[in-house]
């Protein structure tokens, strides 16, 4: 099953950030494709609900032990801002990612989403008590 069928089943609880109202012939559509730094992503949506997830991710995420289906992004859509949990991997902790929030307007013509969060910085797993700003870009591509 996918992580979107789990979540149907109501065997996940995740609820992502970024999706579509009424979507016109001219803007993209949930379950659909979009480019994030290097990586293709699919989203999917239900109701206001919305989950991004690496449908190809870029090679070097690979050792962070991210994977087709692997959940970047969760949240929801209210109007044209999102917000929810987006999530940092690293190779020291793989399959532990970091879970911050991140909230975030969806252009005018529903083709990007930029939502931004802060988040404590980890040293190989461990919290360093310093923080950064996260910026994630997500620009529609295709239907998947």
């Amino acid at each position: 099953m996918t992580l979107f069928e789990l979540t149907r089943a109501g065997l996940v609880g995740v609820v992502l950030a970024t999706g579509f109202g009424g979507v016109l012939a001219d803007e993209a559509a949930a379950d659909s494709c979009w480019n994030h730094n290097g990586s293709l992503m699919r989203l999917q949506a239900q109701g206001n609900q919305r989950w991004l997830s690496y449908e190809r991710p870029r090679d070097v995420l690979r050792g962070s032990g991210v994977q087709r289906g692997t959940l970047l992004f969760n949240g929801v859509k209210s109007g044209n801002w999102y917000s929810g949990t987006a999530r940092v991997f690293s190779k020291y902790c793989p399959g532990s990612p970091l879970e911050y929030f991140v909230e975030g307007p969806v252009r005018g013509d529903q083709l990007q989403v930029t939502v931004t969060g802060t988040r404590e910085v980890h040293n190989r797993c461990r919290p360093s008590g310093k923080f950064t700003t996260d910026t994630l870009v997500f620009t529609y591509s295709h239907q998947c």
